[in-house]
């Protein structure tokens, strides 16, 4: 039988998270590239996976996948300010020695896990937005493969719209959504 267990952060535990991430962004140079940074976020996936990882953390690392995968696609095309953000999010995982090392048996990962949580929740609005496409941009490539035509014949030209109309989306659900906000927010 599943358990649901709740906890609350403090604004001293964000801090705490905050104070990592900060600590990672100076160690890297500015020569250090998005590359590193999406290669450090994807070795941890790596090395998690090759774990017994629990359930709880092995889903959450898993949400990971899809942020690192909506920098990384090039049909999206995020702004250079969007990509900064994404990446200064993913920045923590460059620092090997997170708030629990990730050799621990069982709980090593837990650390970040809930640092997932935290990046989607500032990320909500770049995330739903990118899933959106990546579904449109599936089934409009199926529904031409089924109709006999080539997806690749004036793909720029179908995938444009969406991305424009999706873009403006995001960027208004995140405008709407920080608004005014007060409480904590991680800074990247």
């Amino acid at each position: 039988m599943p358990l649901d267990i709740t906890f609350t952060l403090s604004d001293q535990d964000l801090e705490h998270f905050q104070n990592i991430v900060n600590k990672a962004k100076s160690a890297m140079s500015k020569s250090d590239s998005s590359e590193q940074i999406e290669a450090a976020a994807r070795q941890l996936i790596t090395d998690a996976k090759s774990t017994d990882l629990p359930e709880f953390i092995g889903d959450r690392l898993s949400k990971l996948e899809v942020i690192i995968n909506m920098i990384g696609d090039e049909e999206w095309r995020l702004s250079d300010e969007e990509r900064h953000r994404v990446l200064g999010a993913l920045v923590y995982f460059c620092d090997p020695e997170d708030l629990i090392p990730d050799h621990i048996p069982g709980l090593g990962f837990l650390d970040d896990a809930i640092y997932v949580e935290l990046i989607i929740r500032e990320l909500r609005s770049e995330i739903d937005a990118f899933e959106e496409f990546c579904a449109f941009r599936t089934a409009e490539e199926a529904r031409r493969k089924e109709k006999g035509l080539d997806p690749h014949v004036e793909r720029e030209e179908w995938l444009a719209d969406k991305r424009a109309s999706l873009h403006t989306k995001m960027r208004k659900r995140r405008s709407d959504r920080t608004g005014g906000r007060s409480g904590w927010r991680l800074r990247w």
